[in-house]
C-alpha cells in the first residue's frame, strides 16, 4: 500500500506544495531586495505524467520568475503572492486529507485481517 501509485503521488505533491510554501515566504520575505527575482515550484505536469505511467514519484523543481520587474530589478507581487499561497494552502489541505483516507483505509483493512 505504501508503494502505491496513489500513494507514491500524494507524497510527491505533499513534497511539492511544502516547496512551494517555502518559496512563497522566501519571495515575500525579498519583496524589498533590489534585484530578486521570485522563485516559482512546478511539479503538477510532470506528477500528471508520472501518474499516468504508473509511477507517481516526481522531484519538484524552482526556476525563476521571467515576469517583467519593477525599477529596482525586483518581479515579487504581493497580490499574486498571497492568492498562491492561499492556493498552495488549499491544496495542501486536500492531499493532506486524502493521505488520511490512505491511512484509514489501512488501518480498516489491518483491524479485518
Amino acid at each position: 500500500m505504501l508503494s502505491s501509485v496513489s500513494f507514491v503521488a500524494l507524497s510527491s505533491a505533499l513534497d511539492g506544495l511544502a516547496l512551494r510554501q517555502r518559496v512563497i515566504a522566501d519571495n515575500v520575505a525579498n519583496i524589498q531586495t533590489p534585484g530578486f527575482l521570485a522563485g516559482r515550484v512546478a511539479f503538477e505536469d510532470s506528477l500528471a505524467a508520472a501518474v499516468s505511467s504508473g509511477s507517481g514519484a516526481v522531484t519538484p523543481s524552482v526556476a525563476r520568475s521571467l515576469e517583467p520587474t519593477r525599477t529596482d530589478g525586483n518581479n515579487v507581487n504581493l497580490d499574486a503572492e498571497t492568492l498562491l499561497n492561499v492556493d498552495t494552502q488549499l491544496r495542501y489541505q486536500v492531499a493532506t486529507q486524502a493521505m488520511d483516507g490512505q491511512f484509514s483505509s489501512m488501518r480498516i483493512a489491518m483491524r479485518t485481517s
